[in-house]
């Protein structure tokens, strides 16, 4: 069996609908592009028909991908979660002890992560460094330039 994967109930229902969308629009889509190519005569010069196979073999590889997903997929409750401590889904404001920069970030799981909403993920090198972490902890965390300290300000759901 694949390795659980961890999602809000918002990025669940972003990934089924994503599902839903592939199988109730594109797949038919796909089918009907075939059909059209196999209409036009000889199928061993048709660069159109290979074409369409083409993608319906990347389509239903995504779907396949996406069932997986789905079923290895567990919804966190954060309303249980211990909010003394940074943990997954937690709203953590963190500064920057070297600039005196502040920034909140809320973290995620990998497949939910999303700079421009400020959701980083779990995995990534600010992430793992803050984990487990209490408020006034520094944070020291090992990214690409090299060690960082963050001090963590506040933590939250």
């Amino acid at each position: 069996m694949s390795d659980i994967t961890y999602y809000t109930e918002q990025g669940l229902k972003s990934l089924k609908d994503e599902l839903h969308q592939l199988e109730a629009f594109e797949r038919p889509r796909v089918s009907q592009q075939i059909a059209e190519a196999r209409d036009k005569g000889d199928l061993s010069e048709n660069a159109e028909y290979d074409a369409a196979k083409e993608a319906q073999g990347l389509l239903e590889m995504k779907i396949s991908q996406l069932k997986t997903l789905i079923s290895t997929a567990r919804v966190l409750d954060d309303s249980e979660m211990d909010t003394t401590k940074v943990l997954i889904l937690s709203k953590v404001k963190i500064k920057n002890l070297k600039n005196g920069m502040e920034v909140q970030y809320t973290l995620v799981a990998e497949n939910e992560a999303n700079l421009k909403e400020k959701k980083i993920s779990v995995d990534s090198p600010i992430g793992k460094g803050l984990l487990g972490h209490s408020v006034g902890d520094v944070a020291d965390v090992q990214t690409p330039g090299g060690v960082i300290q963050f001090e963590i300000i506040d933590i939250s759901r």
